[in-house]
C-alpha cells in the first residue's frame, strides 16, 4: 500500500509526541525535522515539503498548542489539515458538459495505466452517475493497445469505438459524432502516450484537442515514478492546460510522493485513484481521507461507500428483516461472505477502519478454496437443514460429507463459525451497515481468512 513507509514515520514522530504530555518549541523542532525526513523519502518534492513544515511548524507553536492539555494531538490535527491542504482540500469531479457527450481526453506517458484505468472510470461513471460511456482507441502506435482497450471494455460491458490504424484526430472525431447518434453521453479518448514526453506526442495531443473541444483533460500518471509523475504533469499542463489528474497503482510499493506533490506543483487536483489491478479498483480521491489514512486514522467514510456499491441493498434489508425475527440462516451466512468477498482483500478494509493495524493482515484474504468447500456443504443440504442447523445430527452430517467431498468435522467447524456469525450479527441489525461487515476481527484456524 501506498504511503506504508510514511504513515509508519510519521506514527513513529507522534508517539514520541505523546509520550511527553507538556511540549516545548524544542519537541516541535525535532518533531517537525521527522516528518520532513519521512516525506522527503517519500518523494515528496522538496520545495513543497519545505512549505508543507514551514506551515505546520507555524501554527504547532503557537499557545493553543503548546498549552493544551493534549498538545500532541493538536500537532497530529494540524499535520492532518495541512496534508489535506496540500492535496486539495475536497473532491474535484469530472467537468460534464451541459450538451452531451462529455468528451474525456485522457493523456500520459505510456505505461501510466490510462487504457486501463479509463476503462475502469468509464465502467464507474455508469455505475454511480448512470451514464452511458464510449471508449475510443486513439493509440494507434502501441502495438496491441486497440486489442487491450476492446478486451477490458468487453470485460466492463463499455462499448469501444475504433478505426484501426487511422489518424487520431479523424477517430476522435468520429467517435464523438457515433456518440450523438448513439446515445452516447459520455466518450473517453485513449490517445497514445511516449516513455518520455516529445514534441511529435504533444503536438497530436494538441490537433485532437483542438478538434474535439474535450470537455474534460484528465492526466493519468502513475503513483510508483514518484517525482517523475510530477514533472510529466507539468509538461502535459504546459502543453495542453489539464483540468485535473487520476493518479494509478496507488496499491503499489510505493513511496506515494507523487500524490503528495501533483496538486501543490501544478495546481491541478487528483481528481481519482487506481487503488488495484482488479476492474472495480478504482475511487473518487478524497484528499481528506487520504490524509487520514496516511496518518492511521482510518478512512470510515469509504469503507461505508465500498460497502454500499457491493452489498445489495435489497438482500440485505431482507436479511436485516430475518436477523429481527431471530432467521439468521447458513444461505444467508454464505451469502454475507461472497459479498465480503467483493470488497477486495482484508489488509485493505482493514486499512480504513481506525485504530486497525492494516499491515498485520497484509495479503490477507478470503480462501477459495474454503469458501468452495462451505459452498459444496451448503449446497448439499436440504432447504430444511439450511434454515434451520439444529437438526443436524450424526446420520445427516455423514450424508452432508459425503455428498460434498468434505469431513464430518468440516460440517462441524461450519456450523460452530455460523453460530459465532449468528451472535455478531444480532449485534449489528442495530445500524445500517450490512451484517458481515463489523463480524470478524483475526484470523480463525480453519477459517474463511487465508
Amino acid at each position: 500500500m501506498a504511503f506504508e513507509s510514511l504513515s509508519e514515520k510519521l506514527g513513529a514522530a507522534f508517539k514520541k509526541l505523546r509520550g511527553k504530555g507538556r511540549l516545548n518549541e524544542a519537541d516541535i523542532k525535532e518533531a517537525m525535522r521527522e516528518v520532513r525526513l519521512a516525506l522527503l523519502e517519500a518523494d515528496v518534492s522538496y520545495k513543497v515539503v519545505k512549505d508543507f513544515v514551514a506551515k505546520v511548524s507555524e501554527r504547532a507553536v503557537g499557545r493553543d498548542v503548546l498549552e493544551s492539555l493534549t498538545p500532541a494531538q493538536m500537532v497530529i490535527k494540524i499535520v492532518n489539515e495541512q496534508l489535506t491542504e496540500l492535496m486539495g482540500t475536497s473532491n474535484a469531479k469530472l467537468n460534464i458538459s451541459s450538451k452531451p457527450p462529455t468528451v474525456v481526453m485522457l493523456v500520459g506517458l505510456q505505461g501510466a495505466g490510462k487504457t486501463t484505468n479509463g476503462a475502469k472510470l468509464a465502467a464507474l461513471m455508469r455505475k454511480q452517475n448512470s451514464k452511458r460511456p464510449l471508449l475510443v482507441a486513439c493509440d494507434i502506435y502501441r502495438p496491441a493497445a486497440i486489442k487491450q482497450l476492446e478486451t477490458v471494455g468487453a470485460q466492463l460491458e463499455v462499448p469501444v469505438f475504433q478505426m484501426g490504424t487511422a489518424n487520431p484526430v479523424d477517430i476522435a472525431k468520429a467517435a464523438v459524432e457515433h456518440a450523438q447518434k448513439h446515445g452516447n453521453d459520455m466518450v473517453f479518448l485513449d490517445t497514445a502516450g511516449r516513455l518520455h514526453i516529445d514534441e511529435a506526442l504533444m503536438d497530436e495531443l494538441r490537433a485532437i484537442k483542438a478538434a474535439v473541444k474535450p470537455t474534460e483533460i484528465l492526466l493519468v500518471v502513475d503513483a510508483m515514478t514518484g517525482q517523475d509523475a510530477v514533472n510529466a504533469a507539468t509538461a502535459f499542463d504546459e502543453a495542453l492546460g489539464i483540468d485535473g489528474v487520476m493518479i494509478t497503482k496507488l496499491d503499489g510499493d510505493a513511496r506515494g510522493g507523487a500524490a503528495l506533490s501533483v496538486r501543490a506543483v501544478t495546481g491541478k487536483p487528483i481528481k481519482f485513484a487506481g487503488t488495484g489491478e482488479k476492474l472495480d479498483q478504482i475511487e473518487a480521491f478524497h484528499p481528506d481521507r487520504m490524509a487520514s489514512r496516511i496518518l492511521g486514522m482510518g478512512d470510515v467514510l469509504t469503507l461505508i461507500e465500498k460497502a454500499e456499491q457491493n452489498f445489495d441493498e435489497k438482500k440485505t434489508k431482507e436479511l436485516t428483516e430475518r436477523l429481527l425475527k431471530n432467521r439468521f440462516t447458513l444461505q444467508d451466512y454464505y451469502d454475507q461472505l461472497t459479498q465480503l468477498k467483493s470488497m477486495g482483500s482484508l489488509s485493505d478494509i482493514a486499512g480504513m477502519i481506525p485504530g486497525v493495524d492494516a499491515k498485520a493482515l497484509a495479503g490477507a484474504s478470503i480462501d477459495e478454496r474454503q469458501l468452495a468447500r462451505t459452498e459444496a456443504i451448503i449446497l448439499s443440504m436440504t432447504q430444511k437443514e439450511r434454515d434451520d442447523p439444529g437438526v443436524l445430527n450424526s446420520s445427516r452430517k455423514k450424508r452432508i460429507a459425503s455428498g460434498s467431498g468434505t469431513e464430518v468435522v468440516d460440517i462441524n467447524r461450519l456450523l460452530k463459525q455460523f453460530d459465532m456469525m449468528k451472535t455478531m450479527t444480532k449485534q449489528m441489525t442495530k445500524g445500517n451497515m450490512p451484517a458481515f461487515l463489523g463480524g470478524r476481527k483475526g484470523k480463525r484456524k480453519g477459517g474463511l481468512f487465508g
